[in-house]
């Protein structure tokens, strides 16, 4: 076994280690969205007195909250496209990398 296979089995063991620790170390963890917590925390300091600034463009836009659906799909959407921009990117710095090396 290469040196570079012993590198990468060792950094998927501990990526693995990393994700499954927590889960079987805290068995009764509640996953709750960052938004939730949010507000959870300003009610807590102001109390219920809290009123938001604004609303979101696209509910103040259909006239109401959209369905949990159209979220998720809205937010797969915002990563497919933040992916694809960050690959684009990462393989241009691959190719000028391979560009060098071929004019030397």
């Amino acid at each position: 076994m290469s040196k570079t296979t012993k590198k990468v089995l060792l950094l998927l063991s501990l990526v693995i280690v990393i994700a499954v620790l927590p889960l079987i170390l805290n068995r009764n963890a509640e996953f709750g969205g960052s938004d939730d917590a949010g507000s959870v925390m300003v009610e807590e300091i102001n109390g219920s007195s809290y009123e938001p600034w604004f609303t979101p463009v696209l509910e103040s836009m259909l006239g109401g909250e959209l369905p949990g659906e159209i979220e998720s799909l809205i937010f797969c959407l915002q990563t497919g496209i933040g992916v694809g921009v960050f690959a684009f990117f990462m393989g241009r710095f691959v190719e000028r990398r391979k560009w060098m090396r071929d004019d030397d």
